[in-house]
């Protein structure tokens, strides 16, 4: 499913066609997606205008003065910024439709497996935060709250597997199977080994390969998996990259020893036993 890095390449792809343009229309195909369309939401949004785009975890945000749009792209889901007139395909659920310096475009949502989200948040109901969904998420990867000495201090006393403990969000967010993975791997660390048992030297390490697992996955467009394509209909390459993730029974890039399969959570988790203890 898309993890951070392709909801940042979403986010960085739609912010010139919707930031500062005011949305004419609306258009919903369906009831909703996992969860029901906002009621009323054409009404709502109807010559608003977008104030920012943002993103929390794997939370695309659409920021209007009233509120804000969550959307949320599911297991398969991805958003294309076309032209008016482009006639919509069975899993096209949800356009809205923008002015642009050259007329109208149309942001579209394509969910063939239909477990993505397009909520709205008002702002009478507090900061966006506030939000059910968003609420419980721990720190941004990305952000300067991120450190190994944060992972350090949450991580006592945990006898959970530090793979599983990094994929719960609660420390911190965004951190999905794949990236988390090449993380662990490029870091030295077994992800079988209890969160608890890894010192603060270790986990600054790893706070700073995540940080650099993801920076360099969103500068490569994120990965191919399933359905996921960026906002103008390309790939992105970062799969070319992995040291371990999907590389089962294949050499290690680092010693050559055959990558190890597992899983944990049931979710498969990519390893070497040589270069990660």
């Amino acid at each position: 499913m898309p993890e951070l890095p392709e909801v940042e390449v979403t986010r960085r792809g739609v912010a010139p066609h919707l930031e500062g343009r005011a949305v004419r229309d609306v258009v919903l195909r369906r009831a909703g997606l996992r969860w029901p369309f906002p009621a009323g939401l054409p009404a709502m949004l109807a010559d608003r205008t977008v104030l920012a785009t943002g993103r929390r975890g794997k939370y695309l945000l659409v920021e209007f003065e009233h509120g804000t749009l969550i959307i949320h792209l599911g297991m398969s889901g991805h958003l294309r910024v076309l032209p008016p007139g482009v006639p919509p395909e069975k899993h096209d659920h949800f356009d809205m439709v923008v002015d642009g310096p050259a007329g109208p475009q149309v942001l579209r949502m394509t969910d063939p497996r239909r477990f993505g989200a397009v909520l709205w948040h008002p702002k009478d109901d507090g900061d966006i935060d506030a939000h059910l969904l968003l609420r419980g998420l721990g720190v941004e990867p990305l952000g300067p709250d991120f450190t190994g000495e944060l992972l350090y201090r949450h991580t006592r006393g945990r006898s959970a597997a530090v793979k599983q403990v990094l994929l719960a969000g609660d420390i911190v967010v965004g951190v999905g199977n794949i990236y988390c993975s090449e993380s662990l791997f490029r870091a030295g660390i077994n992800p079988k080994t209890p969160a608890g048992r890894i010192g603060l030297a270790r986990y600054e390490r790893l706070a700073q390969v995540i940080r650099e697992v993801l920076a360099e996955a969103i500068v490569q467009g994120g990965s191919t998996l399933r359905d996921f394509i960026a906002v103008n209909g390309q790939s992105g390459y970062f799969q070319q990259s992995y040291f371990v993730y999907d590389r089962a029974d294949v050499p290690c890039r680092v010693c050559t020893t055959p990558i190890r399969q597992i899983k944990q959570g049931q979710r498969s988790t990519f390893y070497c036993i040589k270069c990660q203890k």
